[in-house]
């Protein structure tokens, strides 16, 4: 009997001590390496497609994290994933399949890997329409795609001009959908790279 005890003293104690080691290489290691991210990634340079909007560096880079903030509270995550994954073909529709180091920067904090496909991928999104394609789309996404089931954003557009002028809810928004993937932009996409594709081929 007491050896019972004693075994199960030392089974509890090494349980805990396993317990603190696991707790602190998964889950307070990785905060202090994701810590040290945090700061990063931010462009030091405005595109210039984005100059009429932000006149310093520090406000574009406040635009980004407003954009990023407004796509994680309208959900948009849900229908577009961030994340190419290595099944289902994805990579002959979105290119090449994603890499740790594509998430290594304070815009993708928090990952918006996403779990459904209802949109495309939009990892990668940086330069493959215009400025103006997403204001429209934002809109009102049966301008740029007839058979798209998105909501129309028209809140952040000022309806009292024609046509509509977007507020700086909606510049923020596009200006975080261009910068998407343009870390990795210079990524050589596989042969049959699909991007142009809007949305997902019918069956």
């Amino acid at each position: 009997m007491k050896n019972l005890e004693r075994f199960s003293t030392i089974f509890l104690i090494a349980g805990f001590f396993s317990f603190i080691l696991a707790f602190s290489v998964l889950g307070l290691w990785p905060a202090i390496m994701t810590n040290k991210l945090v700061n990063t990634g931010l462009p030091e340079v405005i595109p210039s497609n984005f100059k009429i909007y932000y006149k310093t560096v520090d406000d574009y880079q406040k635009g980004l994290l407003l954009g990023r903030d407004i796509y994680v509270k309208e959900a948009c995550w849900h229908c577009h994933s961030q994340y190419v994954r290595p099944v289902g073909n994805e990579s002959s529709r979105y290119g090449l399949v994603s890499t740790a180091g594509e998430y290594q920067n304070k815009l993708n904090l928090p990952h918006l890997f996403g779990t459904r496909r209802v949109g495309p991928d939009l990892t990668r999104e940086a330069g493959k329409r215009t400025n103006d394609w997403h204001f429209a789309h934002l809109y009102n996404p049966k301008f740029t795609e007839p058979e798209s089931i998105m909501p129309a954003y028209t809140w952040y557009f000022d309806k009292t001009v024609k046509p509509p002028k977007p507020k700086k809810e909606a510049i923020a928004l596009v200006a975080y959908l261009q910068n998407l993937g343009l870390q990795v932009s210079n990524l050589n996409n596989d042969k049959n790279d699909l991007n142009s594709i809007t949305m997902p081929p019918l069956p």
